[in-house]
C-alpha cells in the first residue's frame, strides 16, 4: 500500500490512494445499464398524413405515399452567417440581404424528412 502527501500551503494533506479495479466490474456494470434502457418507440405514420418537411431551405408539407428520391429540394449544409454576409456552405452562395438569402434555391434534390435533423 502506498500514501501519498500533498502539500497546500505550509499543512500536509493525506489523499488515500484509489484501489486497483481490474475493471470487469465497471465493464460488467455499463452493460447492464445499456441493457436496461428502452429503445424510443418509432412513431408509426399513415401514409395519408400530410407531414411538414424538417429539410433546410424545404419546408413544404407532404404526404409520405407521395415522397419519393427527388420530392425534395432542400440544402444539406448549414446556413452561414458571418458579419454581413449570409448564405449556405453546401452550394457556397453568399448573398449581402436577409431577403437575398430566403431566396436562394436549394441545390440538392431527395427525400422529404419529417423528422428533426
Amino acid at each position: 500500500m502506498s500514501f501519498a502527501f500533498f502539500f497546500s500551503g505550509s499543512q500536509a494533506k493525506y489523499v488515500k490512494p484509489k484501489p486497483e479495479n481490474t475493471g470487469t466490474d465497471s465493464v460488467a456494470k455499463i452493460n447492464t445499464d445499456a441493457q436496461t434502457i428502452p429503445a424510443p418507440a418509432k412513431k408509426v405514420i399513415d401514409i395519408n398524413e400530410p407531414q411538414i418537411c424538417k429539410n433546410k431551405g424545404c419546408g413544404q408539407t407532404f404526404k409520405e405515399k407521395d415522397n419519393h428520391e427527388t420530392a425534395c429540394s432542400y440544402h444539406p449544409g448549414p446556413a452561414i452567417f458571418h458579419d454581413r454576409v449570409r448564405g449556405w456552405k453546401c452550394c457556397d452562395i453568399h448573398v449581402k440581404e436577409f431577403d437575398e438569402f430566403i431566396t436562394i434555391p436549394p441545390c440538392t434534390k431527395g427525400w422529404h424528412n419529417a423528422q428533426a435533423t
